[in-house]
């Protein structure tokens, strides 16, 4: 019961880094409860030992001490505090946790429970990015040293070159519940049922009917024994729409079980989805926003710029983001980094971190173009995962960061605009920061970067090297590629 009652509580992420979970109301978040009672009320009067026993009696559940302290969402979190230190015997062991000055009221109910404090992440910024027009600057939350510095060389290059262009080519939230029916003939006449356009068209009718944003556009089913995979794909607007899809699937079934009242709902989700999971399926088929950005970088900013060639980038990009991906038996790998950006981007707008893993498919194309003298780049993303509203999208930090990019909130006209651009940013900078880091191997700069960027230490101690990756900065040119010497050996100018 002790173990169960104080068990370490989740962090609730502040500032760029929310703990993203699905929002719920506040008054069904503790409806569930069977520990409060009517006299629940009274133990905002205890003092904070009092109320600890009762948590560590079972007398009341951790996740309710706001609702019993009559949200006090300070004195809640600080009892949390208190009990967990007291719980482990190890007095202090937060403190590096910092818990004052935060809106905990945004948090209950819609991003974390049991919360104790939140954990700072530094956030800054990369650009501006010219991307189809527009200047953009972009926010980025990460510990990772020289990855905002870097992904800012690569806007650089690109915007001095003309600017990216994106374009998104589907979009679509997906849901696949599972459904078990007494036999393969029975699972197979469903399909067949399903994929009848006057029968689509019902369920699409119903599935409609549990929101304004949500429209079904498709239903992929697959048959295993029994079993069929139903792969529910719907447009959400501005929401990144899981929680949407989900209810309108409910309704869904609801509707097709007047057809097939043999049929048994194993599960709302299963993997089929597929969400926070590698998977083919994502790949080839979409999830979220596919988007692909484009441009070309001119060959004097290559060579002047990057420290880099053509030849040399078009080359390691073959060498390393194509084969060497296919040689690791990657799904939606073909890149150099492009789950860094995605992350970075995320938890700055407070996307859902863990869909990171789908919408960081990507596969970046470097390729000679204008007779050879400059480079063709393409970064497409088939299924990147964004909202505007929803999610951690509502904290003050994360909204600001929204903010900077102009996509907060629902598009007053055109539902899914702001979360479309979110995609198209996320998808033109993931590009930057590909062209950044390719360049930086290509040249040998990588390791050299990181030492003076990614440690602590340097700081501390004088550095007599020039690091490439800020804009600012000389270097040699290109040491790891033929065309980059000169007969004797040396680096040529």
């Amino acid at each position: 019961m002790l173990a169960r009652a104080l068990r370490p509580a989740r962090l609730a992420l502040a500032g760029p880094s929310p703990l993203c979970c699905r929002p719920i109301a506040i008054a069904q978040h503790f409806h569930a409860s069977r520990c409060v009672n009517a006299e629940s009320g009274s133990l905002a009067d205890k003092d904070d030992e009092e109320i600890i026993e009762s948590v560590f009696s079972g007398e009341l559940r951790h996740h309710n001490l706001e609702r019993a302290l009559n949200l006090d969402f300070n004195r809640a979190v600080n009892i949390r505090r208190k009990g967990l230190e007291k719980y482990m015997n190890m007095p202090g062991v937060i403190e590096g946790v910092p818990f004052k000055d935060y809106d905990y009221g945004s948090v209950l109910g819609a991003c974390a429970e049991n919360v104790i404090g939140y954990v700072p992440v530094p956030l800054g910024v990369a650009g501006p990015i010219n991307i189809d027009g527009k200047d953009v600057i972009v926010p980025m939350a990460t510990t990772e040293g020289c990855l905002i510095a870097s992904t800012h060389r690569g806007c650089k290059a690109i915007s001095q070159s003309g600017g990216a262009s994106t374009v998104v080519l589907s979009d679509g939230m997906t849901r696949a519940p599972l459904i078990r029916m007494p036999s393969a003939q029975r699972a197979a006449e469903m399909k067949r049922w399903l994929e009848q356009q006057e029968n689509y068209y019902q369920i699409a009718s119903a599935f409609n009917s549990t929101s304004r944003f949500a429209r079904l556009t498709s239903i992929k089913c697959n048959v295993n024994g029994r079993d069929l995979y139903m792969r529910f794909r719907s447009v959400t607007g501005d929401a990144m729409g899981m929680n949407m899809v989900s209810k309108g699937v409910e309704s869904a079934l609801d509707t097709l079980e007047q057809y097939f009242s043999d049929m048994d709902v194993l599960s709302l989700s299963s993997n089929f989805c597929t969400d926070k999971k590698p998977s083919a399926v994502n790949w080839l088929e979409g999830r979220g926003k596919s988007v692909v950005a484009e441009c070309t970088v001119k060959g004097d900013i290559v060579r002047d710029l990057l420290k880099t060639t053509v030849p040399a980038l078009a080359e390691l990009n073959v060498a390393k983001n194509l084969v060497g991906s296919a040689m690791a038996g990657s799904i939606g790998g073909f890149n150099a980094h492009a789950s860094n950006i995605v992350s970075a981007i995320f938890i700055a707008t407070g996307q859902d971190p863990a869909q990171n893993v789908e919408s960081s498919n990507c596969i970046m194309t470097m390729e000679p173009t204008n007779n050879g003298e400059d480079l063709y780049l393409a970064c497409t993303m088939p299924s990147l995962e964004t909202g505007t509203v929803g999610g951690g999208t509502h904290l003050a930090a994360q909204a600001s960061c929204l903010d900077v990019l102009g996509v907060r909130g629902a598009h007053p006209t055109n539902p899914g605009a702001n979360s479309s651009m979110l995609a198209r940013v996320i998808a033109a900078t993931v590009m930057a920061g590909e062209l950044s880091l390719m360049s930086a191997l290509s040249a040998g700069h990588l390791v050299k970067s990181h030492m003076k960027h990614n440690r602590k230490s340097a700081l501390c101690e004088k550095d007599e090297t020039r690091i490439e990756m800020g804009h600012t900065l000389a270097g040699d040119t290109p040491r790891y590629h033929p065309s980059s010497r000169t007969t004797d050996g040396s680096n040529s100018d």
